[in-house]
């Protein structure tokens, strides 16, 4: 387990009792979470007040209508784990679902040329979470099931948005969010299930046009640690959301965000990339492997957040509160 998360964890559970406006008194109890109470835990009962008061009742019903899965969660509401990546990425971004100047401004740095913000949801939301695509891009299993799921089972971004440019052509940016994750050296290759994902993600890699630069990359399988595994998916369906020009999308691209104070992240669990990127972080790597570097742009949570100019948006001071309370190492 990473250095970061065991420091959250203990920060929880000390947050949870010294500064009492984030959380209800029936929200202070340990809370229940892999068998075990745990003081960086909310009761499950309580489980949603892991999120912003400000976006609640909205994000929870925006899940519910698109049925989208809370990872750990239980019975319609987020995981009760404070150090939830999901949760972490929702009170993040979804004040910016109804704010698409803020949202521009937020992302202008990363993307010079975006002038506009466009919806991608049916309900005019501007930011979407666990966007899967609209179409089964990379022909992953479906499982039995009459049609894919939202945040679970298939290759998804963890947000996602959308906006026209000077040109007038539009781009997507898919955002795959992190916060307290660290990976060991598991190899999704040789697992029992690695024959049925090296078949489904191959074609993908032999395609024409495939988004790697294969040359830099000894074998296939050398992607089937984390992060890379995951980072090849989502690169894999930006790539193929842009052919099939989704939501007429001109270019769709990767964004990763990150909090720097998360150092157990970057460190590069390929043995094979290991030896070719030495003292590199993940997301350097994969910004080397991707053939295009408009594809994939890495940035860390503080660096994208800390200069976002709340005073003109007088609307967001809550949520602005609320963040630097909740997650301080941002500021």
């Amino acid at each position: 387990m990473g250095r970061f998360k065991e420091q959250e964890k203990e920060r929880y559970a000390v947050v949870k009792l010294q500064q009492q406006n984030l959380f209800t008194q029936a929200a202070l109890a340990p809370g229940m979470y892999l068998s075990r109470h745990r003081d960086f835990c909310l009761p499950q009962d309580n489980a949603e007040q892991n999120l912003f008061l400000g976006i609640r009742a909205d994000i929870l019903q925006y899940f519910t209508n698109y049925g989208i899965k809370w990872h750990n969660g239980q019975n319609g509401k987020p995981s009760n784990h404070l150090c939830d990546s999901q949760v972490c990425c929702v009170n993040f971004l979804a004040p910016f679902a109804s704010q698409p100047d803020a949202l521009v401004t937020l992302l202008k740095p990363i993307y010079p040329d975006i002038v506009e913000a466009m919806p991608l949801e049916e309900d005019g939301c501007y930011v979407a979470f666990e966007w899967i695509g609209q179409r089964n891009y990379l022909n992953e299993m479906v499982r039995g099931k009459s049609k894919r799921t939202r945040g679970a089972n298939f290759t998804s971004a963890d947000a996602a948005a959308r906006f026209r440019q000077k040109d007038g052509r539009i781009r997507t940016v898919l955002i795959e969010w992190k916060y307290t994750e660290s990976y060991g050296g598991k190899d999704f290759a040789k697992d029992s299930s690695g024959p049925t994902r090296i078949a489904i993600y191959k074609p993908l890699y032999q395609k024409p046009g495939c988004p790697i630069n294969q040359s830099k990359i000894g074998q296939f399988e050398d992607l089937f640690c984390e992060p890379f595994y995951q980072l090849m998916r989502q690169q894999f369906l930006a790539h193929e959301m842009e052919l099939a020009k989704e939501l007429d999308a001109d270019r769709v691209s990767l964004l990763h965000l990150a909090p720097d104070a998360n150092l157990d992240f970057k460190k590069v669990t390929s043995p094979s990339l290991q030896l070719k990127y030495p003292g590199k972080a993940a997301t350097e790597v994969w910004a080397d492997l991707v053939l295009e570097p408009d594809s994939f742009a890495s940035r860390s949570v503080e660096g994208l957040f800390r200069p976002f100019p709340i005073a003109r948006y007088p609307a967001l001071r809550g949520w602005w509160d609320y963040i630097k309370e909740r997650y301080p190492w941002v500021i």
